[in-house]
């Protein structure tokens, strides 16, 4: 009896019993498609990370206040640091050189509610102030209308941007908003442009916001104390840690920290959250996986225990086998192709889970922006995966099975 028709008698057997070969591979499928299907919505997530910092480039750094609100840790009470206040900001953006390109901006209001005629918005609408350079460099762009001008910040204009889930809620639609009327936090704004959609993996709602020219957000904050945030582009990549530096050095000396004292503001680069997050995927992919083995650690054992059952079905037929000639190699051969076909049609079906899986979890995370992800590198994994899988998990059964007595296998009842 050679390979080839080991290989054939290995497959009538499995469709001699159809039934109990799809419940076995279902069971493969459950355990592949979990650690595929992790792995995958990783993967998805990490694009859509990816393509969202993409755009403002890892070249841009922010320079934000610092979360402080002295609260009491270790029985000693931290330090509170003040705000960056609107001079500080405009003095570091006179200031600071190196061909940079910076941005000034401030959140005005979190819980806005933008008003046209008899319709609004929810009160979840984020307004914020700023520049002429903030769209640019936050990687928006101007889908109709326009960007805001030097004489629309200078001389604090009414003029708003509306993001396009915005200009959606007011309008119906993003196109033939621009001249209208809106009202925001009170005061009448004509709408000067409207952004294209967006999206924001870390639901921030870049498509809820609306953005007014600073000096005019300052004045319709009246007296509320504002912190400012600063976004400087620099140019090329090989600079940004040397010019990171010197920013904060500027920032220290603008803000006058101690030299003994820490910064009283945060540097953080635009791509820090990519960062971070690939640094967290690692930790998830290990989870994924334990969990994934978890699950194929139990449909190896149901497998075993099928191919044991088979065993003892086909005693008769084993020792028929040896008496005509069947080595105890082939015998095995037999036994380790069935295990080895079970587990990759589980395996084929447990992927095609995993792709559906992995790709509709990692939209609903990321809001419909993450692309269409095929991981390579696992699919072959998780086949390659099933194949060690079938081996172990046939490997007893077959033995078993290859050192049967022809004579009390012929007799067995």
């Amino acid at each position: 009896m050679n390979l080839m028709e080991n290989i054939r008698e290995g497959l009538r057997s499995i469709k001699a019993n159809l039934l109990r070969t799809v419940l076995t591979s279902l069971i493969i499928a459950v355990g592949i498609s979990s650690l595929v299907g992790i792995l995958t919505a990783i993967d998805g997530i990490q694009s859509s990370l990816d393509n969202s910092f993409a755009g403002m480039g890892a070249n841009t750094f922010d320079i934000m206040g610092v979360d402080e609100y002295g609260v009491r840790m270790g029985g000693r009470k931290q330090k509170v640091f003040g705000p960056i206040l609107y001079q500080e900001a405009l003095d570091y953006k006179q200031r600071f050189g190196f061909g940079a390109t910076v941005s000034l901006s401030a959140n005005i209001s979190g819980t806005a509610q933008i008003k046209y005629e008899s319709k609004k918005t929810n009160p979840n609408v984020t307004v914020t102030g700023a520049d002429e350079n903030y769209v640019s460099i936050k990687n928006y762009k101007i889908e109709s209308g326009r960007n805001f001008s030097p004489n629309d910040i200078s001389n604090s204009t009414n003029v708003v941007i509306l993001g396009s889930e915005v200009a959606g809620n007011l309008f119906g639609s993003t196109t033939g908003s621009v001249g209208k009327e809106i009202t925001v936090m009170g005061a009448k704004f004509r709408v000067v442009g409207v952004l294209e959609h967006k999206g924001n993996v870390t639901g921030g709602g870049d498509d809820r916001v609306v953005l007014i020219p600073l000096e005019t957000g300052r004045q319709l904050a009246g007296s509320r104390n504002l912190s400012y945030g600063i976004t400087t582009s620099v140019p090329g990549l090989n600079r940004i840690d040397y010019l990171m530096g010197e920013a904060r050095g500027l920032m220290r000396l603008i803000r006058r920290d101690p030299t003994t004292q820490e910064d009283s503001f945060k540097v953080e680069r635009a791509d820090a959250v990519a960062e971070n997050f690939k640094e967290a995927s690692s930790q998830l992919r290990a989870g994924g996986f334990g969990i994934g083995f978890i699950t194929l650690l139990g449909a190896s054992i149901a497998l075993m225990n099928i191919m044991l059952v088979s065993v003892t079905e086909r005693t008769q037929e084993i020792g028929i086998r040896k008496s005509l000639g069947a080595t105890p190699v082939r015998i095995r051969q037999q036994f380790l192709i069935e295990a080895i076909v079970i587990c990759v049609l589980g395996g084929i079906a447990g992927l095609l889970l995993a792709l559906a899986f992995g790709n509709l979890v990692s939209q609903l995370v990321s809001q419909g922006t993450a692309s269409f992800v095929v991981p390579w590198i696992w699919l072959f994994i998780g086949i390659a995966v099933c194949i060690v899988v079938g081996l172990l998990s046939g490997f007893y059964p077959a033995w078993k099975a290859s050192k049967l007595d022809p004579i009390d296998a012929l007799r067995y009842e």
